[in-house]
């Protein structure tokens, strides 16, 4: 099972994809798939990931609540740059949410 269902199962914590990536590198696990589908990502997803960590909370609730990642961003934009870890990170997070038209 992959990552994001073995989280939104409660079989995993979401610290632990760094256990789940680890085990792709080193060729225990997945090795038929790319890393983001052996993830449960869509491209976009784990493009969005690769760059900006703290988005996995917001992948993961776009999947629980069934509505795109799109949505759930929309939905939280503001907070999301609020919350993030440093200043640097909700600037990167502005930059992007700008880049893709969310806000101006």
């Amino acid at each position: 099972m992959d990552f994001i269902r073995s989280c939104l199962n409660g079989d995993v914590l979401i610290e632990e994809i760094d256990d789940f990536v680890e085990a792709w590198h080193e060729g225990r696990e997945g090795a038929d798939q790319e890393l983001h589908e052996y993830l449960g990502m869509s491209w976009d997803e784990y493009s969005l990931w690769a760059t900006t960590p703290s988005i996995l909370p917001y992948i993961l609730s776009a999947r629980h609540k069934r509505i795109s990642l799109d949505d759930e961003l929309n939905q939280d934009r503001y907070a999301m740059a609020a919350r993030a870890s440093s200043a640097f990170e909700a600037k990167r997070i502005e930059d992007w949410l700008r880049g893709i038209g969310k806000i101006q």
